[in-house]
């Protein structure tokens, strides 16, 4: 066995990639040790930086290693509009962003859940926004740890010859799934749709690894508490820098070995040749970038309300605080953050890309989805043996530590500023520095145990997006409009925390729920039938399926009749089945030992309650019961503040002005010049009243200067570009 076997997929090239990252990454938290005096030193860097670091801060903190990865599995199962699906909520929050960012800068606090302190006047409220926020950035941190694992798992996949009896026995099961799924439902038996139905339910392997993702997982997140908890948020921030640039090329490096793979595979030629092969090859459902109705996820109603939830409910994340609220002024914030946010959507984009090429290449070779990533890694990268595939694997770390730095950070800002020290008072800078780094170290093991609680990667990006709507509501509405009250606010946060984590998390532990036989209930979509032109996909799935009736045929005469051969471009009829989802279990319906069904995950206690209403949720497609979702998500929140506020009395007129003079106060990097303004507006609130469009209402609507509408028709043609970009992928050479 050479050496490059022995280390299981990666050469001595890919070891040396890797440690040459992992030393520069520790050295810039080592250097940044050496600047951390006090809480905003560790916290926020001690606000100093500018557009550029601020920009790669926000590029890094938004995007990780999950990203790239997760992309792959929803263009696998639902085309170009899984694409639309990931930038869609982006592009919505830019414009968004271009004057919230203003906002974070100009709140002057050390956490977001200050914020609530000051506002509503409730340090309850902000230690219950610190515990929401640092539960949902253990989400997102363990997100990107399972990703990670995901994927260097399948770049050091075993071969067929090395897999055990029991692993033998359940690829093969696998394979057989994904024939029986890539069949017209009209030549498949009732004995072989019973099979099918029973597969999907076992859901069988069909790759395996010599690594274990657990062990891969804790060593990460061991190295990212030694350089992150050392440097503070300078250390994040600096190694963001670099990270970032890892994780543009990340965007980029797999993309010119496949459209070369593609050429040489499909007979094409030249740089538009594997846009034609894209055409050629794959269905016209799964190049429909607004959706459709024969994939299984996505359809433009989901997209819309999705893109609007993640819009409104992202705005209070508190690592947008701490990437925006550590620039040295709010230009610097605001620039940061909408360059930032484009370099994600524009990488998202080229990773929607390779994901096309490598359904092309691929198509179902590689069963579970959320491993394509490291296969294509392992087979484009691995056989030119030069240290690429441990380059990517570095970009990867890269794209995850520059999320869990900035995240752990966060979180345990908000742990010590706003839970410890008001219960520990008194102690000495030194002090809680050191507190912080141990709830750092706490917060990674709490993403680690999140990293192994869901069985999808998409699973997951979902609930997450919409666990923001929790505090969403009581922080856009505390900004705009004054007659937002403390009671409201706590109304909303409750109301949103029960519904969407503790009822669904609660309800479960009851005996016999998981296995109630109402709540086992599935959609039953009705068959699709279609019209297409054919693709070369559709012409090798239905000879396979030909030969498969003509091998049945053999033993038995068929029920159904020999399907028909397809020729490329010939216009062709296909009936769909799409998957039968659980309705009211966020990770599906499972089939336990006993071999009783039993509902996996969290209950979506407002599917149920609709459900119970009189509607029948079972005779929707999925997607529509997805979209009443999200909708509820944006009319919960937002509809109980505004109601209960309105029947509740005013908050206190004298915290409220204070706080509104200080939001109207620009930031413009020279401390002892903000001070003053600072204390002018202090001792007089309404100097800066004609800053708003509204002046005598409860509405904090500011004015548009040249600045505002400069940035917008900037931020517009951003937005415009990427959706071309988009667009032009998926139809060129058609």
């Amino acid at each position: 066995m050479t050496l490059a076997a022995a280390l299981y997929g990666f050469s001595i090239a890919d070891i040396v990639a890797m440690a040459l990252y992992f030393g520069a990454v520790l050295t810039i938290g080592l250097r940044a040790m050496r600047h951390v005096h006090n809480q905003e030193d560790f916290f926020l860097g001690g606000r100093r930086f500018g557009k550029v670091i601020t920009t790669f801060a926000n590029f890094g903190q938004a995007t990780s290693s999950e990203h790239a990865v997760w992309m792959t599995t929803v263009v696998h199962h639902n085309g170009a509009a899984g694409i639309m699906f990931a930038i869609g909520g982006g592009l919505l929050a830019v414009p968004i962003y271009w004057f919230t960012s203003k906002w974070f800068r100009r709140l002057r606090t050390l956490t977001l859940a200050d914020f609530f302190s000051q506002r509503y006047g409730s340090k309850r409220m902000a230690g219950l926004y610190s515990v929401v926020t640092v539960f949902y950035f253990m989400l997102l941190v363990g997100l990107a740890l399972s990703a990670l694992g995901k994927t260097v798992s399948a770049i050091a996949a075993k071969p067929a010859a090395e897999l055990t009896a029991t692993e033998r026995v359940e690829r093969a099961k696998a394979v057989e799934l994904a024939k029986l799924e890539s069949a017209d439902l009209d030549d498949l038996s009732a004995d072989q749709k019973a099979r099918m139905k029973a597969l999907r339910l076992a859901k069988p392997r069909k790759e395996f690894s010599y690594i274990n993702p657990t062990v891969l997982v804790v060593c990460v997140a061991l190295f990212v508490i030694v350089y992150s908890a050392l440097g503070g948020l300078e250390a994040a921030a600096y190694s963001d820098m670099l990270q970032g640039i890892f994780i543009i090329l990340l965007s980029v490096l797999l993309i010119p070995f496949a459209m070369m793979k593609v050429n040489a595979a499909c007979g094409t030629s030249g740089l538009l040749g594997p846009f034609e092969a894209i055409q050629r090859k794959l269905p016209e459902a799964m190049l429909r970038i607004f959706g459709s109705g024969e994939v299984p996820e996505f359809t433009w109603y989901y997209l819309v309300s999705f893109a609007v939830m993640g819009a409104l409910s992202s705005q209070a994340a508190a690592n947008a605080m701490v990437a925006m609220g550590a620039a040295r002024d709010e230009h610097s914030a605001r620039v940061g953050c909408t360059y930032g946010i484009f370099l994600k959507r524009y990488c998202t984009v080229l990773w929607g890309f390779m994901a096309l090429l490598t359904v092309v290449l691929y198509g179902t070779a590689v069963s579970n989805p959320d491993l394509v990533w490291g296969h294509a890694t392992r087979d484009l990268l691995g056989p030119l043996g030069i240290g690429l595939v441990g380059l990517m694997v570095a970009c990867m770390l890269s794209a995850l530590m520059s999320t869990a730095d900035t995240l752990m950070i966060t979180s345990s800002g908000l742990l010590t500023h706003n839970l410890y020290k008001p219960l520990v008072k008194r102690r000495s800078e030194r002090h809680y520095i050191w507190v912080g780094r141990a709830f750092s170290a706490v917060f990674l093991l709490g993403s680690m145990l999140v990293a192994t609680a869901f069985d999808t990667l998409f699973g997951l990006v979902k609930f997450i997006v919409m666990f923001n709507a929790i505090v969403g509501a009581s922080f856009l509405m505390g900004i705009l409009w004054r007659r937002a009250t403390r009671i409201g606010a706590w109304a909303s946060m409750v109301v949103m925390l029960l519904y969407t984590l503790v009822l669904p998390v609660a309800i479960p532990w009851i005996p016999g729920v998981r296995t109630s036989e109402y709540l086992l209930k599935t959609t039953h979509p009705a068959p699709v039938r279609r019209e297409y032109h054919a693709s070369e996909m559709d012409v090798a799935e239905r000879a396979e399926n030909i030969r498969a009736w003509d091998k049945a045929a053999a033993k038995t005469p068929p029920e159904t009749p020999r399907p028909v051969p397809l020729t490329p471009g010939q216009r062709f009829t296909k009936t769909h089945v799409l998957p039968q989802k659980s309705v009211f279990w966020r990770e599906g319906v499972e089939v336990r030992d006993d071999g009783t069904a039993a509902g996996k995950g969290m209950l979506k206690v407002d599917l149920v309650l609709i459900d119970l209403l009189g509607w029948d949720l079972g005779r929707n497609p999925y997607a529509l019961n997805e979209t009443f979702t999200a909708l509820l998500r944006i009319l919960v929140p937002f509809g109980t503040l505004i109601v209960v506020s309105l029947l509740t009395r005013p908050d206190d007129r004298r915290r409220l002005d204070r706080f509104y003079a200080k939001m109207r106060t620009p930031v413009t990097g020279d401390k002892a010049h903000d001070e003053a303004e600072l204390a002018a507006g202090y001792e007089q609130p309404d100097r800066l009243l004609h800053t708003r469009i509204l002046p005598g209402s409860n509405w904090e609507l500011a004015r548009w200067d040249g600045r505002d509408y400069r940035g917008m028709f900037w931020i517009v043609v951003g937005i415009a570009g990427c959706v071309l970009l988009l667009w032009a992928i998926v139809t060129a050479g058609g």
